[in-house]
């Protein structure tokens, strides 16, 4: 009997516990149906057009003008965001704010992964992969612009290893050993998975190849693999532009939904939360019934500002890098390669826009420091894709953005950092001396905003003694709305769009805002517009737009968060310098102030990105 007929018989065995398991997490449909909420509500807010344009300056004053709503959110991550469009699809008066820019901290270091947490099974979290199944299968409906399915493959080193240990660690979240799973264990964490996903074949369940068959598909892969199980979750292309995408969602539904980046709450008195914006330095203070902390891994720094003292987080530490190598981006076979390391991490090699994403590590952080990506964890994934593929070389030339940030976990004491729960929860506490209440959040993670913030924002209505009139789920995200769901209708799209702009720049746009590039379009339109000198996939008017209406503060803003030419390492002093020409008329710049902007990109590019653009330059001209 071989490996393949053994590994047949125990998974057939097996069945009958994993479909036990998956009864056992099932529960009642906790919100209604997409069919439901059409029926029963007539109207919802019209996000079919574009959103209130988004001035950073604006939206600054606008809340200093009128310092009072019945809610204030604290941390514009994801889902502080994602509560803020929930509570202004129900006609509540909110407002939202953050000490940096919008998706700045936690949210825009992510795996740009949507998935159902394949590894949290192991954890016992069967709730946790549930929910996060469905809202991934979800948002790729909702959110068809910038989520995609993923081919995912797992190379497998041995039929039977970790089948002892895992148990142990399933009742104690001790991390022994470093031992790496065997196919049967892998094999029944993806029939389990397999056993979540009951929505109509939105993606396909998982198969699995001997040594033969994979090295087949993939040669590149290390010779010494005995399996590889291939499944499918799903790649998020633009993190940050999908929150905004969600932002702009909650200010469409009215005037009573206010945003503003660059304000940060750093106290209490008598009249509210005391907020300073951090580019003006100006102190007011903002009255609210209800605050919510959604400060992410900061939220026990926050609440001490706010005189509430909490020890909730414990978050750890995930950074990643981008190469640009071509031969690394053809081994992958354009699937995200996921798998254990030898130390017992699981990490991932990620082809997404041209490069390959290589993470993550999961260490220990301290808040009051700048999460930063070490030379010593560039080591460590080098390491990692030598594992994987051991013919291709990488080296630290071929590195054009690397990035960290830290997880909002809950405090873990001694738990070993792999089993700490991703599930979140909400503390709740009084005001303090103002009437009122205070509500942490307390975890979460990209795949489940949406669900999070409904449960999230289901219990602020409760306090507020106030009804759901819509529920977001199934509700189409920004430019997800009516989305060409095919190649075919998306070629007509680009077609009956691309009047004044030409089809092949209207379908760029679609890439890049999904159907909101109408907007886009209309604007480019309106006023001459040309090509960036040093970037020819963006206009001039393209690059006004997004300061006009995104809260464009700072260039970092622009190159780090509203478009991805830092992460593909499209940057050079050159556009930098072009970029903040650009910007300085539409934000009100003087040459200081410009001067000032670019100096504060440079920096925080070198400092916390690894992009040297003095190297960058050298190199181009070089090539040259």
């Amino acid at each position: 009997m071989d490996h393949g007929d053994s590994l047949h018989i125990c998974s057939r065995l097996l069945t009958v516990c994993v479909e036990r398991s998956r009864v056992e997490a099932s529960r009642p449909a906790k919100f209604p149906s997409r069919k439901e909420v059409s029926e029963s509500v007539p109207s919802t807010p019209d996000q079919s057009s574009s959103a209130r344009p988004l001035s950073g300056a604006a939206a600054q004053a606008a809340l200093q003008e009128l310092p009072r709503a019945q809610v204030l959110i604290i941390g514009a991550g994801i889902n502080g965001i994602a509560t803020f469009r929930d509570l202004a699809m129900q006609g509540i008066d909110v407002a939202i704010v953050d000490k940096g820019d919008y998706v700045s901290g936690a949210s825009s270091a992510s795996s740009h992964m949507i998935h159902g947490g394949v590894r949290y099974l192991e954890n016992g979290e069967f709730r946790l992969v549930k929910e996060s199944v469905e809202e991934r299968n979800s948002l790729l409906k909702i959110a068809p612009h910038y989520v995609k399915p993923l081919k995912t493959t797992i190379p497998i080193y041995s039929t039977f290893s970790g089948v002892m240990s895992a148990p142990m660690r399933f009742l104690t979240h001790r991390q022994a050993a470093a031992q790496e799973r065997g196919a049967l264990l892998i094999k029944i964490g993806m029939m389990l998975y397999d056993s979540f996903s009951r929505d109509g074949g939105t993606v396909p369940r998982h198969e699995f190849l001997g040594r033969k068959a994979s090295l087949r598909l993939l040669p590149r892969l290390n010779p010494g693999l005995k399996y590889t199980a291939t499944y499918y979750d799903a790649s998020m292309h633009d993190p940050e532009r999908l929150a905004l995408d969600v932002l702009a969602d909650g200010l469409a539904a009215g005037a009573h939904a206010r945003s503003a980046n660059y304000i940060e709450a750093i106290g209490m008195d008598a009249a509210g939360v005391r907020l300073r914006n951090t580019v003006t330095g100006a102190e007011f203070s903002f009255e609210a019934v209800i605050v919510v902390n959604t400060s992410g891994p900061w939220t026990d720094l926050t609440n001490t500002a706010l005189g509430q003292t909490s020890t909730f987080m414990g978050g750890t530490k995930g950074s990643h890098i981008v190469l640009d190598n071509p031969e690394l981006l053809a081994a992958t076979g354009g699937r995200e390669i996921f798998f254990e390391h030898k130390d017992g991490r699981i990490v991932l090699i990620y082809p997404l826009a041209g490069r390959v994403l290589v993470g993550t590590t999961d260490l220990e952080h301290d808040m009051t420091q700048p999460a930063l990506c070490t030379e010593g964890e560039v080591d460590y994934f080098f390491d990692l894709v030598k594992h994987v593929f051991p013919d291709v070389a990488v080296n630290r030339s071929e590195i054009v953005f690397r990035f960290a940030g830290v997880r909002p976990l809950p405090r873990h004491d001694d738990e070993a950092p792999g089993f700490v729960s991703r599930d979140y929860r909400i503390e709740s506490r009084p005001l303090g001396a103002r009437p009122g209440t205070l509500l942490s959040l307390v975890g979460g993670k990209w795949t489940t905003f949406r669900a999070l913030a409904e449960h999230l924002s289901g219990d602020i209505l409760a306090l507020l003694g106030r009804t759901r009139v819509v529920s977001t789920a199934g509700l189409p995200i920004g430019g997800g709305r009516n989305f060409p769901a095919t190649d075919a209708a998306h070629r007509v799209w680009s077609a009956a769009n691309g009047d004044e702009v030409g089809a092949s720049r209207a379908d760029e746009l679609l890439t890049r805002y999904g159907t909101r590039a109408v907007d886009v379009i209309d604007f480019i339109t309106a006023e001459p517009d040309a090509v960036l000198q040093h970037h020819a996939d963006y206009s001039r008017r393209e690059i006004e737009f997004l300061a006009a209406t995104e809260s464009v503060v700072h260039l970092t803003d622009l190159v780090l968060r509203r478009t991805s030419m830092a992460f593909r390492g499209e940057l050079s002093l050159a556009l930098l310098e072009e970029l903040a020409g650009v910007l300085a008329p539409v934000l009100g710049w003087d040459s200081a102030r410009g001067a000032a902007e670019l100096d504060l990109a440079v920096d925080v590019l070198r400092d916390r990105h690894g992009v040297d653009l003095t190297t960058v330059d050298a190199a181009s001209a070089s090539r040259a």
